[in-house]
């Protein structure tokens, strides 16, 4: 008997598109946090008037951010969930403002509440950044579609006011396999939008570094990122200042707080566009579009 062969892997990803929007993944690209939480676990990047937003946004593109990323609910370990109504308050002004100084900057909302994100996107914004991979509102698809929107899925393990640093579990995850189980989700959450009618260049897939794996499961996917970008989208990199960079970076497996973990965040950042990652969502701009330059002189090159 004879075995069919297994269907060919789709063909790389070669853009992102979000409404009008068009950012090619033919070098890394770098998506600047600004955040409009109070607590938010690092600093850097948090504003909340629309002044200071969009200064902080210009700042950003001149220093090589290619896209804003802006978000009105922390999702770092152990987080209070904010409400849609606060959201709104948070980002919209912020939203309105950059796209005002920045016409034809990419700016995504950080947001798993269709709610905002429709709010967002009538004041400006281009995408979506969706942690839940759209599961927490089942709305979010249908509304990315209808208005050509860019959408970021993400896996995650639970919900951030549920969960630990990747240093810190008591009993870390057991996932059996993490790279299929987060590759099977993330199959599972494209097929959903572009069953609900994003077009497969509206995605990209988000691993989720940090949301419910181990220091350990987080290495490992960065090692194989290319499961990932064999499924034919781009794949986005949100390792910045995380725990796990903390507890690899300091000597004798000691922790680093996160104002001390820009130098290990660029060292996984280069390791990770080595991988396949393309889009980079990071606090500290200027250091990340030097380092992933610099690496992409090399990778960049076609060999011989």
């Amino acid at each position: 008997m004879t075995v069919p062969d297994a269907p060919p892997d789709p063909a790389p990803a070669t853009v992102w598109r979000a409404r009008d929007k068009a950012l090619p993944l033919d070098r890394p690209r770098i998506l600047a946090i600004l955040n409009a939480t109070p607590d938010s676990f690092f600093g850097a990047g948090t504003v909340a008037a629309p002044d200071d937003a969009a200064e902080h946004a210009r700042h950003a593109v001149a220093a090589g951010a290619d896209a804003i990323d802006i978000g009105g609910e922390s999702t770092r370990p152990g987080a209070a969930r904010v409400g849609p109504d606060e959201q709104i308050r948070r980002v919209v002004p912020l939203v309105a403002a950059v796209r005002e100084a920045l016409p034809a900057v990419l700016i995504s909302v950080d947001t798993t509440r269709a709610p905002v994100a429709r709010a967002a996107l009538d004041a400006g914004a281009d995408a979506v950044n969706d942690v839940s991979g759209a599961t927490e509102d089942d709305a979010m698809l249908a509304l990315c579609a209808s208005r050509r929107a860019g959408l970021i899925l993400m896996h995650r393990l639970t919900t951030p006011d549920r969960d630990s640093y990747s240093d810190e579990y008591e009993r870390e995850p057991d996932y059996g396999d993490v790279i299929e189980a987060v590759r099977a989700h993330l199959a599972d959450r494209a097929a959903a939008a572009v069953a609900a009618g994003l077009a497969r260049d509206s995605i990209l897939l988000d691993p989720g570094l940090g949301f419910g794996k181990g220091v350990a499961d987080n290495l490992e996917l960065v090692r194989r990122t290319g499961v990932f970008t064999r499924l034919g989208f781009g794949v986005l990199s949100g390792i910045s200042r995380k725990s796990f960079v903390g507890r690899v970076s300091a000597p004798q497996g000691e922790d680093l707080v996160p104002a001390d973990r820009l130098p290990g965040s660029l060292a996984l950042s280069v390791l990770h566009l080595a991988a396949g990652a393309r889009v980079f969502r990071v606090h500290d701009v200027p250091e990340h579009a030097r380092a992933l330059r610099a690496a992409w002189s090399v990778l960049g090159r076609a060999p011989g």
